[in-house]
This record gives C-alpha cells, structure tokens and sequence, in this order.
C-alpha cells in the first residue's frame, strides 16, 4: 500500500540527490552538511528566480567576514 504523503518526501530526496550529483562530482561526507544548506536556500526561494541572485549578492555584502577557523567550526557543529 502506498502513502500519498510519502510521495513528497520521495520526491524531496529526489531533487536533493540530483542538485547535489549534478553539481559535483564526488560527495565528501564532511561537507554534506553545506551542500544541504545549499539547496535549502535554493530550495525556499524557488518561487522568485529572478531576486535570488540580488538577494545572494545583497547578504553576502553585509555579511562580514569570518576567519577561516571559524568557518572549520560550522563543519565540526553541523
């Protein structure tokens, strides 16, 4: 017996695992949590297309800098 609510979930996993096999070649197990964060932000703002990139650029200009040794504690956390 199939469950319609499993379909969306089938088809999330999906979509996550094609964005992130079509985007690289090979998938390290410490930066799966990245590549989520990725499609995640790709994913909640596919209804405006056309802002994603204004927007990306907008939060990258007032986000300031982080030193490298943090950034390696984002992987450590995620």
């Amino acid at each position: 017996m199939r469950t319609p609510a499993f379909k969306w979930v089938n088809t999330a996993l999906g979509n996550i695992k094609a964005a992130i096999v079509g985007t690289y070649r090979s998938i390290n197990s410490k930066h799966v949590p990245r590549y989520l964060a990725e499609f995640q932000y790709r994913f909640n703002r596919r209804y405006d297309l056309v802002a994603i990139l204004p927007r990306l650029c907008w939060a990258s200009v007032r986000t300031p800098p982080m030193p490298y040794r943090l950034l390696k504690l984002a992987e450590v956390y995620a």
